[in-house]
């Protein structure tokens, strides 16, 4: 299914690794021109080398979007080559902290780097969008945002105003060709979650080889239909067809790639 994105330049924030990489390059092997971003040059370069190696189009914007300078410096970057018509706020950051151990500097600080870093690249991007009447906003959203877990309560939190935010947004852009939708994965195998639960496994009795770690992990932890962990793959292909014309209707929307970890009534 061609996804018809040939010449359109999106920005995604956070794509050094995870699911940011992973969603800059299927939208550059889908013939969009990627913005990649990250708080380390080397890493964001070596992230462009690749993908130019594979024959895609490629920007590089380095700044930090938990300061208003630092997105003052990527939002000039990555209108260097010309202008946007996707941006996919995926930057963020998780700590893995009880309720007692999440302090109110904690709370503030994670807020500030999941929610108004992206309130932030919206604010220097969405107007031109609008001018030009058309664009796409993606935000990386999470189950955990609206079926929190008893710990980390500041990222849980933070991941619920993700969600609001971009639906306030879509409200904002009725009318134009601007849409504003979330993504929301489960819980996705990358590298540090294998490591994690690989080192957690003696301890809870899952086995010893990754298959059997996989499937006990996810039985005790997060239990799903697919039963297993989504792949970055999975949510890039979400957000890959969110950022083209066939979503054109969807607005507001909360696209879940989570295995059927989330029951709705709906």
């Amino acid at each position: 299914m061609d996804l018809q994105l040939t010449g359109r330049r999106a920005l995604i924030t956070g794509s050094t690794s995870g699911l940011g990489e992973a969603t800059a390059r299927l939208l550059a092997a889908e013939g969009a021109e990627v913005v990649i971003h990250g708080r380390s040059a080397q890493r964001a370069q070596a992230i462009a080398d690749s993908i130019i190696e594979n024959g895609g189009k490629v920007f590089v914007a380095v700044g930090d979007l938990g300061t208003d300078a630092g997105a003052d410096a990527v939002a000039e970057r990555a209108l260097d080559g010309g202008a946007l018509d996707i941006l996919v706020n995926n930057a963020g950051a998780y700590e893995h902290l009880d309720w007692a151990e999440a302090t109110s500097d904690i709370w503030l600080h994670t807020y500030n780097v999941n929610v108004v870093s992206g309130v932030r690249m919206i604010q220097r991007l969405v107007p031109a969008m609008r001018e030009r009447d058309y664009g796409r906003v993606v935000t990386i959203g999470g189950g955990l945002g609206t079926q929190p877990f008893d710990s980390h309560p500041h990222y849980n939190a933070s991941l619920a105003a993700r969600h609001n935010l971009a639906v306030s947004l879509a409200r904002d852009l009725a009318g134009t060709r601007v849409t504003s939708n979330v993504v929301a994965p489960g819980a996705i195998l990358v590298p540090a979650v294998q490591d994690f639960l690989t080192a957690l496994a003696p301890e809870r009795g899952w086995g010893g080889s990754w298959e059997e770690i996989e499937h006990n992990s996810v039985r005790e932890i997060v239990p799903n239909d697919r039963t297993r962990y989504g792949r970055p793959d999975e949510i890039a292909g979400a957000v890959a067809y969110l950022c083209g014309p066939h979503a054109e209707y969807i607005s507001g929307a909360t696209i879940r790639v989570d295995g059927g970890t989330v029951r709705s009534a709906f």
